[in-house]
């Protein structure tokens, strides 16, 4: 008996390979299956299902490439949307034989509607994990408001009422020694106060996880959707795309995969509309740069930042990366519904520059120089571009929040006539927003290297971790 977590980092997403007397289940699959095919070979073993526990909204699923390609039957637990693919809708119940061991679909309705968890009775007939899906993580539950972006006579209230219903009659009842596997883990946005920790027992979920613990359902409801903060804006096409179907990834990889010259770049940009994402080191893209490129990093949380900041997942991308790097940034694209990117630039920055054409550069200051600097001029424009949240945990005072989430909004705070220094925790996230506003005509942004996490270190700034009310002109 094999019970496998495949996590991915940069998503906090987790996926799930089950395996008895040869045969495999995966559970909520990556877009790239082919490391799933290439497991089961390598181990004698024939994919028999491939289970998901929700129509995601984070990521694109890798459901329907994985059942094409191994003949294995998607399942999903009880639900009232058509699906564009060919798909068991499982009764609250179902038991689905593996091996020695088998599979029962527990129909879990909260998070969305047709949310199910899947629960492992191994070998010797004994319940042995629970796979949660977005219904129960560690520490939290799922968001409730998610589905109503896509159901229109659904309420968050009313999503909220049926998790507390789901928790306290079908999951809570259960053994304590039963590990939980959820789908996701800290940095996700598919809930509020998840752990680090991606299992635990169902035992200790029951003593530590706010949600669980003894409540009214009103009490509940309005627990569960305090501090929820709006979904990134490529969560509903994510829902749409895992329902109605999407290309092939092998399709998306080799449109994709499509080296240019500078010359065939550039014309490509100028002809399509496309973005130009540079997805290098935040401190080299500060050197230099293709004018009105736009920096997030792959070495971070680079496919949730695409998903927040450009909000057509039909929208034709070009991509600046490392050589050697392309694929992983097209796969990464793709795994948040990203499609179109259109090629990448051979050779990278370099022969951009040894092409001698126009090149761009965003100014970065140290925070031992930014002292200097105010202890020179007095009073600076600093920006802090992290979520509120952070900021009214600590921050510089006098700083400015101008969160990168709400960049629209953020923007609206920013004179271009004035010079800001722009931080956020660690150096990653300003150089994201610097970049869009410097595509944007904003070119006295000037960022701080490493963050609120450098000026602290340095001791050089008063530091305040309440709110000091100022005024942006």
């Amino acid at each position: 008996m094999l019970i496998e977590q495949i996590y991915t980092g940069c998503l906090a997403q987790g996926a799930y390979y089950i395996e008895s007397e040869g045969e495999a289940a995966v559970i909520d699959p990556l877009r790239e299956v082919q490391p799933y095919i290439e497991k089961a070979e390598r181990r004698g073993a024939k994919i028999k299902y491939v289970f998901e526990t929700h129509f995601h909204a984070d990521f694109v699923s890798g459901h329907q490439d994985l059942s094409a390609k191994t003949g294995a039957p998607i399942v999903f637990g009880p639900t009232g949307m058509k699906m564009g693919f060919d798909a068991i809708v499982a009764k609250d119940g179902q038991e689905f034989p593996l091996g020695k061991a088998k599979i029962r679909v527990i129909h879990t309705p909260g998070h969305t509607m047709e949310s199910s968890c899947f629960l492992l009775i191994n070998e010797e007939g004994k319940e042995e994990a629970l796979f949660t899906g977005d219904t129960l993580f560690i520490g939290d539950v799922g968001r409730p408001d998610l589905a109503q972006k896509v159901i229109a006579d659904l309420t968050q209230d009313k999503l909220a009422a049926h998790l507390y219903d789901s928790l306290r009659e079908k999951i809570m009842p259960m053994a304590d020694d039963i590990i939980v596997y959820p789908a996701h883990g800290a940095g996700s946005a598919c809930g509020k106060n998840m752990s680090k920790e991606t299992s635990d027992t169902l035992g200790n979920q029951k003593k530590t996880n706010y949600a669980l613990q003894e409540m009214t359902k009103e009490e509940f409801v309005k627990e569960v959707l305090t501090g929820l903060t709006p979904p990134p804006s490529y969560f509903p096409q994510n829902v749409m795309m895992n329902i109605q179907g999407y290309d092939s990834i092998d399709d998306v990889l080799t449109r994709g995969f499509n080296p240019l010259s500078p010359a065939a770049f550039e014309a490509a940009a100028n002809e399509t509309g496309a973005v130009i994402i540079d997805t290098r080191d935040a401190q080299v893209f500060a050197k230099g740069f293709i004018p009105n490129s736009i920096n997030i990093g792959i070495d971070g949380s680079f496919a949730v930042w695409v998903g927040a900041l450009v909000p057509d997942l039909k929208q034709e991308i070009l991509v600046v990366a490392e050589e050697g790097r392309e694929e992983e940034v097209i796969t990464r694209l793709a795994r948040v519904g990203y499609d179109y990117c259109i090629g990448y630039l051979k050779g990278g920055f370099e022969s951009w520059k040894a092409d001698g054409r126009e090149t761009d550069s965003i100014k970065s200051v140290s925070a031992d120089e930014l002292a200097h600097i105010v202890e020179k001029e007095g009073q600076v424009n600093i920006l802090d571009i992290r979520k509120n949240s952070e900021y009214m945990s600590e921050h510089v005072i006098d700083a400015e929040n101008a969160p990168l989430d709400y960049i629209n909004d953020s923007m609206t705070k920013v004179n271009k006539d004035k010079i800001y220094y722009v931080h956020c925790a660690g150096g990653y996230r300003s150089m994201v927003f610097n970049s869009i506003l410097r595509a944007r005509g904003y070119d006295n942004l000037i960022d701080v290297k490493g963050g609120f996490d450098a000026i602290k270190d340095s001791g050089l700034f008063e530091v305040s971790d309440y709110v000091c009310p100022t005024t942006l002109l």
